[in-house]
């Protein structure tokens, strides 16, 4: 995840941690307790310090249904501030929940901050990470199920068992190091490995792989069916599948080879030609349980490993299934969108990393974002002036590059066309929060008005993250419907961490109708705002009344390393967390 490059697959599976919870009045609530910390760990087989939950390199997966209510308390144990952000949580009306700098001040080192948000009208395949100081390449990151209610049906059978595989760039140098090599220009270059779910390769090449690493190991049944969950796409057959940076994937597999020994699972990268890069190829272990002795031999090659018009088709060949039943990408929006009016257009151009003021910095068309002091979203609800200007180009502008904070004017309720056009050298990827947006074309060279001839104007696949193949364009459609302010960023960690992002400012005109979900009373304050943090958020408490066995219960979120637990019926603490078989998605990262 953290380095800008794309991975392709061959086999794939996993369980996971899934929360154990209570029925509620109305849409449930679950409750999480964590307590982020620096952890020594070796998944290349090198110790080092990675940033953990539950004393683990792999963090727990959230696991809930459309329209519950998530409440996650953390605890900042690490030596600088932290932010979770959630990456294609919606937020509905609640962009004070997204966790980036633009919406939160930090949680600073020993102090804790609770979220609490809706996963209101979206089913997939999500995940979590740091979204500060380059802490994502030290792990802190996991993944979100959100499930189909019961109601809702799928076109699909009942998959045998839900499976989890979250890959991941891995890196022995720290988080700060990194970021400093950053700045300083130097690229972040080829991985040390290749993680799956926070485990290193299985030794397929004893020159390569050193021996005592922990690998991954995926137990199946002959003849069983597994899903890996995300929307619902058409259904098509693929052998190998292109995964870029932040994006996720939902398949059925049925296990129908021969078990005479255990199978490969590979991770390997496209487009590159350094003999570096073999050593990070991530291998882990497809076990039927009837197999008959370990996997060996040379992994597989990567089918049309240079072919990037191959990848490239492959990307228009996935489609969003416009007669499955489930919960609408975007809920007030239209899956005819090929017939709404776009009321506004934006080409949004990137280049390298270019010296601008003696800083190495990247851009999107010609701007470099900084995060000011306060969060735009605090400077917003309090009117302060001079925090962000409302004028981002639609188009690159005549201009020298240069650093600014800078965002978009968003129309509520507008329909916009957004392309990306990159003008870098490798692959990148988009992301925006807050929404779901159409993918209705991509290709190579400049974009023009005539483009739109080729755009997919019925079934493009709905998603938070699109890729831009390097000297090509990919455009979205997306319905702003949802009020907040928005991050709209580079995927790619390198590109981020030096500019490349803006803010969509959303905004409903009428005043007399309450779009937003409202300040919240816990909510951290700095920069202009500093004076009106009244509270140590250390031993700030949080309360929630709910209905358990019928009487109210409290929840108290505070410094405490645990959160009390109501107690069951045999008297003994009720677990936040239970392991569970078979239940999960897949990441792809």
């Amino acid at each position: 995840m953290p380095s800008g490059r794309q991975v392709s697959l061959s086999f794939y599976f996993y369980w996971l941690l899934c929360l154990f919870t209570v029925a509620f009045a109305g849409d449930p609530y679950v409750f999480y307790d964590w307590t982020v910390s620096y952890l020594i760990a070796s998944p290349l087989g090198v110790k080092q310090q990675v940033i953990s939950i539950l004393w683990t390199i792999s963090w727990p997966i959230l696991n809930v249904t459309t329209n519950w209510n998530v409440v996650v308390n953390v605890k900042n144990n690490l030596d600088e501030p932290f932010l979770l952000t959630w990456n294609g949580i919606q937020h509905r009306k609640n962009s004070w929940q997204d966790g980036v700098s633009g919406t939160n001040c930090p949680i600073l080192a020993g102090w804790n901050w609770t979220y609490q948000f809706q996963v209101k009208d979206q089913i997939g395949s999500f995940f979590y990470f740091p979204s500060l100081n380059f802490q994502r390449t030290s792990g802190g990151y996991g993944g979100i199920i959100v499930n189909n209610r019961d109601v809702i049906p799928l076109p699909f059978g009942t998959p045998d068992g839900d499976i989890t595989l979250f890959m991941s760039d891995w890196y022995i140098k720290s988080h700060k190091d990194l970021r400093k090599e950053v700045e300083s220009g130097t690229d972040l270059g080829v991985p040390d490995g290749i993680l799956f779910n926070g485990l290193g390769p299985y030794r397929y090449d004893q020159a390569l792989v050193p021996d005592g690493i922990r690998y991954e190991t995926i137990n199946v049944e002959p003849g069983k069916t597994y899903r890996f969950r995300g929307h619902t796409q058409v259904q098509q057959n693929y052998a190998n599948m292109d995964i870029h940076v932040g994006q996720s994937f939902s398949f059925l597999v049925t296990m129908d080879q021969n078990a005479s020994s255990d199978y490969y699972i590979v991770a390997s990268s496209r487009f590159v030609n350094s003999s570096a890069w073999a050593r990070a190829t991530g291998v882990a272990i497809l076990h039927y349980y009837n197999s008959q002795g370990p996997a060996s031999g040379p992994l597989p090659d990567l089918p049309n490993e240079y072919d990037s018009y191959f990848s490239m088709n492959q990307a228009r060949s996935i489609r969003w299934n416009v007669s499955a039943g489930a919960a609408r990408p975007n809920p007030q929006g239209s899956f005819k969108y090929g017939d709404i009016t776009v009321t506004e257009v934006f080409v949004i151009l990137n280049r390298p990393a270019e010296l601008i003021d003696g800083k190495w910095r990247t851009t999107l068309n010609g701007i470099s974002y900084v995060a000011p002091s306060t969060p735009l979203k605090l400077a917003q609800q309090f009117n302060i002036p001079g925090v962000y200007k409302l004028d981002f180009p639609n188009r690159l502008m005549n201009r020298p590059a240069k650093v600014d904070i800078s965002i978009i004017n968003g129309t509520y309720k507008g329909f916009f066309e957004i392309i990306f056009q990159n003008n870098d050298t490798s692959v990148q990827s988009y992301h925006m929060d807050g929404y779901a947006f159409f993918v209705v074309g991509m290709d190579y060279g400049i974009w023009t008005e005539n483009s739109r001839g080729t755009y997919n104007k019925w079934d493009g696949v709905a998603r938070s993250t699109a890729q831009v193949f390097p000297g090509a364009w990919t455009a979205i459609l997306v319905y702003l419907d949802n009020p907040g302010i928005w991050n709209l960023r580079a995927e790619n960690l390198d590109s981020w961490y030096l500019g490349q992002e803006l803010y969509v400012s959303v905004v409903n005109p009428e005043i007399t109708d309450k779009t937003e979900i409202p300040l919240p009373e816990n909510t951290i304050y700095c920069g202009i705002l500093s004076s009106l943090q009244k509270y140590d958020i250390s031993t700030f408490t949080f309360f929630f009344n709910f209905l358990y066995w019928g009487q109210a219960q409290r929840f108290k979120f505070s410094s405490a390393a645990s959160v009390t637990k109501p107690k069951n019926n045999s008297g003994c603490a009720f677990p936040y967390y239970a392991w569970c078989l078979h239940q999960g998605l897949m990441y792809f990262n």
